[in-house]
């Protein structure tokens, strides 16, 4: 499997919303080769390094064959898909979605190696990046989340390289599936327990699955998806 990169995208942290709340969400595309590092791309900043970020969510990959499905469903945030870069992802590209990708699979990006580490989990600086204050609700309900790699090789890569596929680990893991558990079907236990076991998968969702099981119950997604102001004290 073989994809061209659309864009390759970095930003600096920025005021975001009304609370002007530090965030590297607002993403452009280079024009030359950079660096991937195992913290991510050269130039890149995350504004709350606690959630976004580190080593096992070093690059944010989206799909850009869900802009003209956002476009066509919410035609009043049109404004706001016209180029890459919206859902503040580093990688771009066409032709490969959460139905294609599975957790683990390890890729050649230019000259790093990257393996898919998980799906992203929307937050609410997604309702402020987009004056929407169901954005990330409708993110996580859609299962266009993106999702996120860990680098294993260091290296370098540009827009117009390749992304490669060269190993698939957990075939019965797409992203799809994954979403489905955490979002849907969210205490079917024997997916949990396998979810729980998944190698490639992070910690924190190995974790999640546990807690799940421990608990039999679902964790409270009011404090992720809506803006403080509106979330539950």
């Amino acid at each position: 499997m073989r994809t061209t990169i659309r864009a390759i995208l970095v930003g600096k942290t920025a005021p975001l919303g009304r609370r002007g709340v530090a965030s590297g969400i607002f993403k452009r595309p280079v024009d030359q080769p950079v660096d991937v590092s195992r913290a991510g791309l050269t130039g890149d900043e995350q504004g709350d390094r606690m959630h976004h970020g580190g080593p096992e969510k070093a690059l944010h990959h989206y799909a850009f064959d869900h802009y003209p499905v956002w476009r066509a469903e919410a035609p009043e945030l049109a404004d706001h898909l016209d180029r890459e870069g919206a859902f503040g992802e580093n990688l771009s590209t066409g032709g490969l979605t959460e139905a294609d990708v599975c957790i683990g699979d390890v890729y050649r990006l230019g000259t790093a190696l990257v393996q898919v580490s998980q799906a992203r989990q929307p937050c609410w600086r997604l309702n402020e990046r987009f004056g929407y204050a169901a954005m990330a609700r409708r993110v996580q309900d859609s299962g266009r989340t993106g999702w996120y790699y860990r680098v294993l090789e260091e290296g370098r890569v540009g827009p117009g390289e390749t992304l490669d596929l060269v190993d698939r680990p957990a075939e019965d893991w797409p992203l799809d599936r994954v979403l489905g558990v955490l979002y849907r079907d969210t205490l079917n236990i024997e997916a949990l327990r396998q979810l729980e076991d998944l190698d490639p998968l992070t910690e924190a969702w190995r974790a999640l699955a546990r807690r799940r099981l421990e608990r039999c119950s679902v964790e409270d997604w009011t404090r992720r998806l809506n803006t403080p102001e509106q979330a539950v004290q």
